[in-house]
């Protein structure tokens, strides 16, 4: 990581920095290096996003790190905000998507004519798809504290729900003027919304217990905060009848 930061510093998102990060993102997924927030069941939800979601995290990970590298030298004024780091992760990040190619400008459009009309809408995303096709195209925004944050999140989300894996595809700003994942999911089809036992019984099984506060959707493990597990995200799949996670937050414990 050290090197990529002295690459980027010294040549921006150069061709040779690019094929720095994509052989940093492919020893991820082959195993022979490792993110060290993730453990190694939690790796497979970072595989499973993508090389982009690797090379976005790692992006926003050297950020991070030099943000706070330069705040600790001399002189320096202190451990940078959570807003400082959102900030300077979303201009790194579409300088190194543009220079990628996977930056896609007037994504509304590009969805519309390659994916068909909007499906759903709500705060977080903007979903997109014909409802024959096995997958959605989802435009999601950032509610966590920084960008990295809100990646990490997709990959603690394919670790949790694997029926339900996201995996990035591209970025861009949308015209609500905020930064967005394009990313895909698996269309899956509404019985009826889940009751609050059976998400109960869901995130038992997954090691999880209500955290105690009166809203009766949010969970803790060990290791992660889950919350926002509202029957409006949570889903009995027609086929096999279980309840399947299609959206939520999951972060954490830090």
């Amino acid at each position: 990581m050290d090197d990529l930061l002295l690459s980027i510093n010294a040549n921006g998102f150069s061709t040779e920095v690019i094929q720095k990060i994509d052989k940093f993102a492919n020893e991820i997924e082959n195993g022979s290096r490792d993110f060290p927030q993730f453990n190694q069941p939690e790796h497979a939800g970072v595989c499973s996003a993508g090389p982009l979601l690797i090379g976005a995290l790692t992006v926003c990970d050297l950020t991070r790190e030099s943000l706070g590298a330069g705040c600790h030298a001399s002189g320096g004024k202190g451990t940078p905000t959570n807003w400082e780091i959102d900030q300077e992760q979303e201009i790194q990040l579409q300088k190194w998507a543009e220079a990628k190619g996977v930056w896609i400008p007037e994504a509304e459009k590009w969805l519309t004519e390659n994916y068909g009309s909007i499906l759903a809408q709500g705060a977080e995303a903007k979903v997109f798809g014909k409802s024959t096709d096995t997958h959605v195209i989802k435009l999601r925004t950032s509610i966590y504290a920084t960008l990295g944050r809100a990646l990490e999140a997709i990959a603690l989300h394919n670790y949790l729900f694997p029926e339900t894996i996201m995996r990035i595809i591209g970025f861009t700003r949308d015209t609500d003027g905020l930064f967005r994942f394009i990313l895909t999911q698996p269309y899956i089809g509404c019985l009826r919304l889940a009751t609050k036992k059976e998400i109960d019984a869901m995130v038992s099984a997954k090691g999880f217990r209500d955290n105690g506060d009166s809203t009766k959707v949010n969970y803790i493990s060990d290791r992660l905060v889950l919350e926002d597990m509202h029957p409006a995200n949570v889903f009995v799949e027609e086929l096999t009848q279980t309840p399947v996670c299609i959206d939520c937050i999951v972060k954490f414990k830090r």
